[in-house]
């Protein structure tokens, strides 16, 4: 850990011991970030007597292992772990796909997850997005600003390699977990989200993550479905290319190709200016 990453760390916790005199109510996904958070906030309560709750969405746009993962971290780190479900594509303008769907859908979510917080009296709602996430299309953003949800790890200036790189630290087993990032930025926008495509991604997805492993996203663009894997996988898919082209085709998948700019995060947002 360098320096700066460890003054990070420390700044962390100090912010986490302010935090500690109340409640807390915590987004938690059971990804890197906001595990990060559950165990700095669980440290700082033991000191305080409060509660953590680490609260998880069983939602059709995540894959379901998410929920799995988030429940056992949640028992390893000490929070209160509760699951709030939601179905975002009850609503139209979600269901559409527009350029701000994550801004809608970043509402719809928190304003159920502050529903939550007040039925328990919690004012203080936190979330995991990182300094990393200031700096690339996220819409979703105005919406927590908006509901007054708190992102520590952005207030600290803290990346996603710091952050990795502070979990690792306190040994949280998901401190190199890939991102598992809503299953509808698998498709371009303005078209319309549909569950059983979503499914098939998905499937698609922990397929050749078993197969490949680290970073790995399929985006379907019509009968084009494209292939993101980390540059250093490369090698690996050309050596299973007939393996993985029969398997894909019996998904339903009809062409198949690598991205030669391999794994990006964002890439369905590259024209948003």
């Amino acid at each position: 850990m360098t320096e700066n990453t460890a003054e990070k760390k420390m700044k962390l916790e100090e912010k986490m011991a302010e935090y500690a005199n109340q409640d807390i109510c915590l987004a938690f996904s059971g990804g890197v970030d906001s595990s990060l958070l559950l165990k700095a906030a669980a440290e700082a309560v033991k000191k305080t007597g409060k509660k953590v709750y680490a609260v998880t969405f069983d939602s059709r746009l995540h894959p379901s292992c998410d929920l799995e993962v988030a429940r056992r971290v949640a028992e390893e780190l000490g929070g209160i772990h509760e699951v709030i479900t939601v179905d975002e594509l009850e609503q139209k303008e979600i269901r559409h796909n527009p350029v701000n769907r994550c801004y809608l859908c970043k509402r719809h979510l928190f304003q159920s997850l502050k529903d939550f917080a007040g039925k328990r009296n919690i004012r203080l709602i936190l979330d995991g997005t990182n300094e990393d996430d200031m700096h690339v299309y996220r819409p979703g953003i105005q919406a927590l600003e908006e509901l007054g949800i708190v992102s520590p790890l952005a207030e600290l200036h803290v990346t996603k390699a710091e952050v990795k790189a502070i979990a690792a630290e306190y040994g949280i087993s998901v401190a190199s977990r890939p991102s598992t990032p809503c299953m509808a930025t698998r498709i371009p926008y303005n078209t319309e989200i549909d569950y059983e495509v979503l499914e098939k991604i998905g499937a698609g997805e922990a397929y050749l993550r078993t197969m490949i492993g680290g970073n790995v996203r399929l985006r379907l663009h019509g009968d084009i479905v494209r292939i993101e894997v980390d540059l250093n996988a490369f090698e690996k898919v050309l050596e299973m290319r007939e393996e993985l082209i029969r398997k894909l085709k019996e998904m339903g998948f009809l062409y198949i190709t690598l991205d030669l700019e391999g794994f990006r995060s964002g890439s369905m947002d590259v024209r948003i200016s």
